[in-house]
């Protein structure tokens, strides 16, 4: 099955809007795939999407250099000299390693799952739904908590590993919303909105990055060429760019209640689609 330049480029901008914003991803690139006509469990179809996440990624590294190069060069010294293990950022660097751990890990053992039965439409509908109320359960017990949210620089080793392991929610069940549940994650951890946002952007460069290049060798040598690859990448990559700088000031004054009604108005629509025959 093959994808041509100017579906390649739509896939894209739906990449580019929805890696980083609460609605899900996957949930939006299945639908579009499915109304491309394409089918959306085909080995090259689904490494085609998680290779264009790469350009979403690199839209992180680009956005984040002066805080990824600092936390790299921390990282870099403390392994130098045990003075410098105490910064912040050093710690902060082995805790983003250690958080990917279990994402890997489960990737690779339900890979069948996920490329299968977990790919259809109907578990998209589900994960809308179960997501959303996962959101709207972080926004409730955020606001209801009275207490002082901690800032970047107060997050611990424990944050990090349950923001982490949290993006497995959407790795099993397309729709979740890997920023989703790593932001809101956060919050139930006590991070003020901007800094669980950031940490959520922070844990996904090596996972996605991973994916994206453990499935560039079916995306290549499938059907699907690699001009197509490239502009979907490229396109995902500029439509991102633009995502996470919009997103962090949305996230420090607004709550996540019109993604929530968004992400439940999809699912209806979505199961209206399917149940009518319209996709499937």
């Amino acid at each position: 099955m093959t994808i041509g330049i100017g579906a390649a480029a739509l896939l894209g901008v739906v990449e580019g809007l929805t890696e980083f914003l609460p609605v899900s991803s996957t949930a939006h690139l299945k639908i579009a795939e499915s109304i491309l006509g394409l089918q959306t469990d085909d080995t090259a179809v689904v490494a085609f999407t998680a290779v264009i996440q790469v350009g979403a990624i690199a839209a992180v590294l680009v956005y984040f250099l002066r805080d990824i190069a600092r936390i790299v060069g921390a990282w870099f010294r403390g392994l130098a000299h045990a003075e410098h293990r105490d910064d912040h950022d050093y710690r902060f660097a082995w805790w983003v390693i250690a958080a990917t751990v279990p994402i890997v890990v489960v990737g690779l053992a339900a890979k069948p799952l996920i490329d299968g039965p977990l790919a259809g439409l109907w578990v998209v509908v589900a994960s809308l739904v179960a997501g959303s109320a996962y959101m709207w359960w972080a926004e409730r017990a955020d606001a209801a908590s009275g207490r002082v949210a901690r800032s970047e620089g107060q997050v611990t080793f424990a944050d990090s590993m349950v923001i982490g392991t949290s993006q497995i929610l959407a790795l099993l069940f397309p729709g979740f919303s890997r920023s989703g549940a790593s932001i809101s994650t956060g919050l139930l951890r006590g991070l003020d909105r901007v800094a669980a946002t950031r940490v959520s952007f922070f844990l996904s460069i090596p996972a996605l990055t991973g994916a994206g290049l453990y499935e560039l060798k079916d995306a290549v040598g499938g059907d699907i060429p690699i001009s197509s690859i490239l502009v979907g990448t490229l396109v995902s990559f500029v439509v991102a760019y633009g995502v996470i700088a919009w997103l962090l000031r949305f996230v420090a004054h607004h709550r996540f209640t019109v993604f929530i009604g968004y992400r439940l108005a999809l699912a209806v629509v979505l199961s209206g689609l399917l149940a009518a025959g319209a996709l499937s």
